[in-house]
């Protein structure tokens, strides 16, 4: 079965998500800027999510980390919980 390791961050509108891929594209540390700005407890840990399985995930969410290129950061995704940018970091 398919499995993925990424990080998130996650905020309330499209406009604070598109900003913070700005940021980050441009040289912003990643971790850094989901403990300063993310909504989600995950934040603390630099976003990481951990490993997981199609599923586990919203289906929004899934989407983006099971297809989508590995390394890049992509976003905004919009999900029921606010807008994410996902850093896929692995994937099998």
């Amino acid at each position: 079965m398919a499995q993925a390791s990424a990080r998130h961050i996650l905020v309330q509108t499209e406009t604070e998500c598109e900003a913070l891929k700005k940021e980050i594209e441009a040289g912003k540390d990643f971790a850094k800027a989901a403990a300063e700005k993310s909504l989600c407890p995950s934040g603390r840990n630099g976003g990481e999510l951990g490993t997981f399985s199609p599923g586990q995930m919203v289906p929004e969410f899934d989407r983006v980390v099971f297809n989508g290129e590995v390394g890049k950061v992509h976003g905004p995704v919009k999900t029921q919980f606010g807008y994410h940018l996902v850093e896929i970091t692995a994937r099998s």
